[in-house]
């Protein structure tokens, strides 16, 4: 058995609240490893926290600036040679497709480092990811190092309906985030990936606190059930937009963007029911994407969808803003959406898809200036690569 294969075993065979234990003991056997330390992004993606027993008692990292957020960042292992005497630190990245996860950060004695052992070493930690999101169905230990701060109620509910924060794919790259991330109230997003196609929903629901979730939660899981069940673009909206009606009568709604991507062809498939909004970066020009304003869902009863289609060429990128982020304020009085948030696009273009969305959203705060956000903001963005 070669020794990745035989970290792979300890691993899945480990309960799952020992992960790091199983994984630090084969690391140790097989690569001579001395001892391990896994840290993961919490929520806000600001800093990345310690899995341990008892919850915050070691200190966090900034993703800024340390030596564990420069490997989670760049995605690439980082070697530090002398920062523990007589040893080799290195610091790991734990992503599993796509998604970016944290960092495993191992101390080898310097006569058994091997720098050959680095790839074999990677795939430790995308097998490691890989049993963390499954171990998370039994326990709360990966969910509570997330978290620098208390959830609300109302983020907790929203956090769990997330497909995660990042995918890849060789046709495309997405990432997204959501701020502020301890209290967000009603914007989400969602995907699903297939042989032939990307689904990716955008949502912002009507209200502030549980309201929201509540109402968000009815939305993403009525279009999760009418996409289940073989509905097209435009059925998945009017679907939803009857289980809102029926639960509200009109009361409260939810604007939607809904976009389904052809693998093979780039051509996308698009219902525009409400605020979301839709930029593309195409070599160095930044528009706006406008479609035909639909109804949100719920607004009226049994509400008539219609979709249209747009295509993209390989190098396209995608940004999908709420109206938290295109209605910030400037000091000034300007909307972000006029003008700033081009501006941030293209200043941000060398960047991956799954650092974008958090490099606006920082944009935005600068514009903003002191001016409190009072509303989620919620940035989605595709590098789309084709076929």
């Amino acid at each position: 058995m070669d020794r990745f294969a035989a970290v792979e075993r300890a691993l899945r065979s480990a309960a799952p609240h020992l992960l790091l234990d199983a994984v630090t003991a084969a690391l140790r056997e097989q690569y001579g490893v001395e001892r391990a330390e896994l840290r993961l992004a919490d929520y806000g993606l600001t800093t990345l926290q310690v899995v341990e027993d008892v919850p915050y008692t070691t200190e966090s990292v900034s993703i800024q600036g340390s030596p564990q957020g420069r490997a989670f960042g760049a995605q690439e292992p980082r070697v530090e040679p002398k920062a523990v005497e007589g040893a080799t630190t290195v610091h790991l990245p734990v992503t599993v497709r796509g998604d970016r996860m944290g960092v495993l950060t191992v101390i080898v004695p310097d006569e058994r480092f091997d720098p050959a052992h680095l790839p074999e070493m990677q795939r430790v930690c995308e097998a490691l990811g890989h049993e963390i999101l499954v171990a998370e169905r039994d326990t709360d230990l990966y969910l509570l190092a997330r978290r620098a701060a208390r959830l609300t109620l109302a983020a907790e509910m929203q956090w769990q309906l997330l497909p995660g924060r990042s995918v890849s794919r060789p046709e495309f790259s997405l990432g997204a985030h959501l701020e502020p991330a301890y209290a967000i109230f009603g914007d989400n997003f969602d995907w699903t990936v297939s042989a032939h196609h990307l689904t990716l929903t955008v949502t912002n629901g009507m209200g502030e606190g549980m309201e929201a979730a509540l109402l968000t939660n009815l939305v993403v899981n009525a279009l999760r059930n009418a996409r289940r069940a073989g509905l097209d673009l435009p059925g998945q909206a009017s679907l939803a937009d009857q289980a809102v009606y029926a639960q509200y009568r009109g009361a409260l709604h939810a604007s939607v963007l809904l976009l389904r991507f052809d693998l093979a062809t780039g051509e996308v498939e698009a219902v525009d029911a409400g605020s979301p909004r839709m930029w593309r970066l195409r070599g160095r020009v930044v528009e706006s994407v406008g479609f035909d304003a639909q109804l949100p869902l719920g607004m009226f009863e049994e509400t008539a969808y219609v979709a249209e289609r747009l295509r993209l060429e390989p190098g396209d990128r995608i940004l999908v803003g709420s109206d938290g982020v295109y209605n910030g304020v400037s000091a000034a009085g300007e909307l972000y959406g006029e003008r700033a948030l081009a501006r941030s696009l293209s200043a941000h273009r060398l960047l991956p898809a799954s650092q974008v969305p958090q490099a606006v959203l920082r944009d935005l705060g600068d514009y903003r200036g002191s001016l409190p956000l009072d509303d989620d903001a919620l940035v989605v963005c595709l590098d789309w690569f084709g076929r």
